[in-house]
């Protein structure tokens, strides 16, 4: 298993949260509630978790990462490592964990860094991108036409079990500036940038409160 994140329990010990896509290997040690899209313990996905720790952490609910069954401002923060990027609209997602949590509270995200991401070669996303797909301009199916197109490998390549590909993998190409400018055009206060992320040390945080 990976290390605590300092960084996590300064802001959200003694509080609670929900975990997007929560994982064995690589927990946060926090009173979370684990959202999940399925709670099958034999997807590629639980199956990695498995084979680095020798167990799966059980999934609590299951909803969509970004349509989450609870009520306005119910939990302390919402924490997600490594996951905002497999959701098409993180735009969408982030207004979602912000609903759900009260005044006060946080958002902590972990987002990978390119250079520890096998086989990205994609530049850096642009917000003008973000905001085309989450007012629909722009669809699932014509980012999936671009990627087959620049990239044949699309599907064939696995790492460590987690497939690699746009629809089980990484939609979002993130840096710490695109964050800034995504919390800019939501006007979301970020409390926090790490560049690199006290945990792996291969992400990098943004800490948000509302």
């Amino acid at each position: 298993m990976f290390q605590d994140s300092n960084l996590s329990h300064k802001y959200l010990d003694g509080l609670k949260g929900v975990e997007i896509g929560g994982s064995a290997h690589n927990p946060f040690h926090l009173n979370t509630l684990n959202v999940d899209y399925t709670d099958d313990m034999d997807t590629v996905f639980k199956q990695a978790e498995e084979k680095l720790c020798g167990e799966k952490m059980p999934v609590d609910v299951v909803a969509n990462g970004d349509n989450l069954p609870f009520k306005d401002g119910e939990y302390d923060f919402v924490i997600s490592s490594h996951v905002i990027e497999h959701f098409f609209d993180p735009i969408k997602a982030l207004k979602e964990w912000y609903r759900v949590i009260k005044k006060g509270g946080y958002i902590f995200i972990i987002a990978p860094i390119t250079a520890y991401v096998p086989n990205e070669t994609r530049p850096t996303t642009t917000l003008d991108e973000l905001i085309k797909r989450n007012t629909g301009e722009i669809k699932e199916e014509a980012i999936l036409k671009k990627v087959v197109t620049e990239n044949n490998q699309l599907g064939s390549a696995i790492v460590e079990g987690i497939l690699y590909d746009s629809q089980h993998g990484h939609w979002t190409v993130f840096d710490t500036n695109l964050f800034k400018e995504i919390c800019d055009y939501l006007k979301f206060n970020i409390i926090e940038i790490q560049e690199v992320d006290d945990k792996v040390g291969n992400g990098l945080t943004t800490l948000i409160q509302k």
